[in-house]
């Protein structure tokens, strides 16, 4: 916010946060993927989407770019037995091609990153933040995660990416 702001001067009411990414959702020009992505993070907190976001895509990052530990670094955020969030993000991209994973996850992060910072700016001059409510239940996955194995294979998606110059029927 600028220095100027001064919220005793008038009063807009609660400001809906989700609304950007209601609005990336619904957007019919946004591919498929993207919107997923969208849908994905309305009414989980604007910090943790971000960060835990963030984190996901540095690994993702990572492995395509074949840096040290990476894969585990994957595999840990896959098995972690937290709520299914990263979880919910990495399989609405998986098998799409690891630079169309990259380019969606950059996408979401300019989003996340702006809802982030209009959240800590609103909080921390006194406005009102409305969130909708939190899609996760429990702090526990729900159902079978993945193995902890950094050893696991990168499947064809990583390997052949369409973005690359690769088909599958090559």
């Amino acid at each position: 916010m600028p220095a100027s702001f001064h919220p005793e001067s008038f009063d807009i009411g609660a400001f809906d946060l989700e609304i950007t990414l209601r609005d990336a959702a619904l957007d019919e020009a946004n591919r498929p993927t993207r919107r997923m992505l969208a849908n994905a993070c309305i009414g989980v907190d604007p910090f943790d989407a971000y960060y835990a976001s963030l984190e996901l895509f540095e690994a993702l990052q990572a492995v395509h770019e074949e840096c040290a530990d990476a894969k585990a670094k994957l595999a840990r955020i896959l098995s972690t037995r937290c709520d299914d969030f990263q979880r919910c993000l990495y399989y609405s991209l998986a098998g799409r091609g690891v630079v169309q994973m990259l380019e969606d996850f950059e996408w979401l992060l300019h989003i996340l990153r702006g809802r982030a910072k209009i959240s800590a700016d609103l909080l921390r001059h006194g406005g009102n933040v409305q969130v909708a409510h939190t899609p996760y239940i429990c702090d526990e996955p729900d159902g079978p995660i993945a193995a902890a194995n950094p050893d696991f294979e990168l499947g064809a998606s990583w390997l052949i990416d369409p973005e690359l110059g690769g088909r599958l029927s090559d």
